[in-house]
């Protein structure tokens, strides 16, 4: 198999990914892991007369290459015993009644506790200050029922190996929608939810003209007042702005866009909002490495030259067919999610390492040719799997739901109601030594600690494509390490004059591109997603709530499902280390390394002093005195991408499926 990194190793034995024995001790190899994997997954085969040995041998050879990897739930369960619960997403409904409430807060205690991710919509519950007819009280509204699920997911957290993820949403058009807006503002509240504004097509013409809407009771039916489109959207871009809370999420584009409609309304999604779900829905998910297919770096702009086409396409179908296995094999934790998964047969592969692909193409991820390398990656993913799916559909039998579906008017089958996405993947992308997702890197150089001896060695590491491409073009050893110490201690290229021009132009960060860029490229690869897309729009801390207002119209009006905007600052905690230790009086001084070469120096902990935070001006992602921004596992500092916070140390993440 393909080498694991020393730090990917260390986290598959810290994580539970591999098999321990009664002491606790890991007893099996990562390659084990995988054929443990290969093997329980390809058992689904047997069932439709297929032929599992050749399936668990192409399925092993698939991961231990990195060509594709399933999400974590599926790489810790699957073949062992005890928890066989594979999948990453769910969705459970709320109903407007204590028995409702404490019902879901139950249901997802079990969900939650097996690994999965949870979304929630709250809007279904009464506004604050509603009459109880049945106690003769008042409704204390959704926000307070957060507070609740909050502190049961606190609960799960302290007992389990990975971190509780939810989503919490309400519609736009709910009475307590500027309580919602704001409740994350303190930073201390709803500490374990994403929250996202469900935004509705009504509001969103009324924010165009200029015009009021209702807000509507939902236990009643009743508009009870009527309030400017443009007060509520100027306010969740105020906190957008000020905490990076709300997202958004558009409610009417993911129902319209859904194949499955005569089965429900989508209310909500997952933690990271790229799988729209009906209630009692889940969807296991599973990325393929673009950074794999790239054969040669590309001439001119013959760039689809460069790629195997053909490994690819055989990739692809080979993970339809992996994920398709993963609705049978899984165990799932209600029996209403296991009736929903089987009828839906809905699956999420995705992909990782765009940015590395491109890195290795020569295009700049800001560039029309970056977008179109996005759109055909996007469509032809989408058609293969379509494909596939089809054919499985003749051999195994469509989804039960088929009949009314919308595939069913122009398909003769379908295995899978829906195949595409772009999910988080922050810790099979690690496993995999490549970029998160569709996101651009958010630094040329970052400073990694070993998770195992926290405090005592620093690595700081860069990009292997650009320390190769800088290597070929500065031929002097000491100006070539020179550059990369103060790339070390910026995190980017671009302030460097030494840096040829055209590196800059490739090598870009996810705080070197717009606002504009980013977008763009979310809708690119929505275009051809049949759910939706987590990624992160990262601005500046110089941005203004008007460009966050603007970036948020952008989405909307660009075909996105919803967004996920990050400007630098905009919380209390700081998200990255970009590698510049500073010492105890705040002063950046250069530390000798222990060890030098062309892709890493290690220093020494004391060196440098101080908290490991750089305070320097030009640096695109700077950190905060104290430890809110600090990975609660291995102190290693936070970045926000893929829709969510994640350590690119250790691996652990908020949204918690990668």
């Amino acid at each position: 198999m393909t080498r694991l990194s020393d730090n990917a190793v260390t986290i598959l034995r810290k994580r539970d990914y591999l098999k321990r024995d009664a002491a606790g001790k890991s007893v099996e190899t990562p390659d084990q892991m995988f054929q443990r994997v290969a093997n329980a997954i390809a058992s689904a085969s047997g069932t439709y007369g297929e032929d599992v040995a050749g399936d668990a041998r192409d399925f092993h050879r698939m991961m231990t290459r990195f060509e594709f990897l399933p999400n974590s739930p599926t790489l810790m369960h699957a073949g062992r015993n005890g928890v066989n619960q594979l999948a990453a997403c769910f969705v459970l409904p709320i109903e407007d009644n204590l028995e409702g409430i404490f019902g879901t807060l139950h249901d997802a205690a079990l969900v939650l506790r097996t690994g999965g991710g949870v979304g929630f919509s709250f809007s279904r519950l009464r506004p604050r200050g509603s009459l109880i007819s049945t106690t003769g009280g008042v409704a204390s509204g959704p926000v307070s029922y957060m507070d609740l699920f909050d502190h049961m997911a606190q609960v799960i957290n302290e007992g389990s190996s990975r971190r509780v993820a939810m989503m919490g949403i309400l519609r736009v058009d709910h009475p307590d929608i500027e309580e919602f807006i704001v409740a994350k503002a303190e930073g201390k509240r709803l500490t374990n939810f994403n929250v996202s504004v469900g935004i509705t097509d009504r509001f969103m013409e009324a924010l165009k003209k200029k015009t009021t809407y209702g807000l509507i009771d939902p236990h009643s039916g009743r508009t009870v007042r009527r309030v400017l489109a443009s007060t509520i959207f100027n306010l969740i871009a105020e906190y957008a702005w000020k905490v990076a809370d709300p997202g958004l999420v558009f409610l009417d584009r993911m129902n319209t866009a859904c194949p499955i409609r005569h089965l429900g309304e989508i209310e909500a999604t997952n933690p990271c909002g790229e799988q729209p779900l009906l209630p009692y829905q889940s969807c296991n998910l599973g990325s393929i490495n673009l950074a794999q297919f790239v054969r040669v770096q590309a001439r001119n702009d013959d760039w689809k030259k460069s790629i195997n086409w053909d490994r690819l396409e055989r990739v692809v179908r080979l993970a339809v067919k992996f994920l398709d296995n993963v609705v049978d094999v899984c165990d799932y934790p209600l029996s209403q999610i296991d009736e929903m998964s089987k009828k839906t047969r809905k699956i999420g592969l995705g992909v990782m390492g765009f940015a590395d692909f491109l890195f290795r193409l020569g295009i700049a991820y800001d560039s029309n040719r970056a977008l179109t390398c996005g759109r055909t990656l996007a469509r032809f993913i989408e058609r293969v799997a379509r494909e596939e799916s089809i054919e499985l559909g003749k051999s195994r039998g469509s989804f039960p739901a088929f009949a009314g579906s919308r595939w069913e008017k122009g398909y003769p089958a379908m295995r899978n109601s829906t195949l595409t996405t772009i999910a988080p993947t922050g810790t099979i992308s690690i496993l995999a030594s490549c970029s998160s997702g569709i996101e651009p890197i958010f630094a040329l150089s970052f400073t990694r600690r070993n998770i195992l001896d926290i405090g005592k060695t620093e690595l700081v590491e860069y990009n292997d494509e650009f320390s190769r491409q800088l290597r070929l073009r500065i031929r002097n050893r000491k100006r070539y390490q020179a550059i990369l110490q103060e790339v070390a201690r910026l995190g980017t290229c671009q302030t460097l004059d030494e840096v040829p021009k055209d590196l800059k132009r490739i090598f870009v960060t996810s705080h070197d591109i717009s606002w504009e860029w980013h977008v763009r490229m979310q809708a690119v690869w929505q275009g051809s997603v049949d759910s939706a897309v987590s990624k992160t729009i990262n601005l500046p801390s110089s941005a203004t709530v008007a460009d966050v207002a603007q970036a948020y119209r952008e989405a909307y009006e660009t075909g996105c499902m919803g967004i996920t905007i990050y400007r630098d600052h905009s919380r209390s905690q700081q998200v990255l280390n970009l590698g510049q230790p500073v010492s105890a009086e705040g002063n950046v001084r250069l530390a000798e390394p222990l060890i030098q070469d062309s892709s890493l120096k290690i220093f020494p902990n004391g060196e440098g002093n101080g908290n490991g935070h750089t305070k320097d001006q030009n640096a695109q992602m700077v950190v905060s005195n104290g430890d809110e921004g600090l990975c609660p596992e291995c102190h290693s500092i936070l970045v926000f991408q893929d829709g969510c916070s994640s350590c690119p140390n250790c691996s652990y993440s908020y949204c918690s499926v990668g």
